[in-house]
């Protein structure tokens, strides 16, 4: 059985941090390519970062640029979103998801719950 699950989120006023924590589990985690993605209330939701399977490739979304930073861990099936510098409109639920390596299409396999990240101004 597959599970993502996120942890970390939680209340930060604006200009603090936040790091998230995605931990996979029933596949090799090694294997897949690592995303996080948000919602806010009333909006799609949205690409923030992602990082290749190896650490060898990031990708940002231009809101979060020279703010986020997303890391992985192989050895803790583990990926990571360091949040600084945040902003009221960063407030949305934080999900992580899993894109096999071998795969052409961009679309993602695996998908966990989320994790709430509200900032306060």
């Amino acid at each position: 059985q597959v599970q993502l699950v996120e942890s970390g989120g939680g209340l930060v006023q604006a200009g603090g941090s936040l790091r998230l924590s995605c931990v996979l589990s029933g596949r090799t985690f090694s294997t897949y390519n690592m995303g996080w993605f948000r919602q806010a209330p009333g909006k799609e939701r949205e690409f923030v970062a992602a990082i290749s399977w190896n650490s060898g490739s990031t990708d940002y979304a231009d809101s979060v640029k020279g703010r986020f930073a997303i890391s992985r861990d192989n050895a803790k099936n583990t990926v990571y979103l360091q949040m600084n510098s945040l902003k009221p409109e960063d407030t949305a639920v934080y999900s992580c998801a899993a894109r096999w390596r071998g795969k052409s299409s961009l679309n993602y396999d695996y998908w966990g719950q989320g994790t709430q990240v509200t900032v306060s101004s």
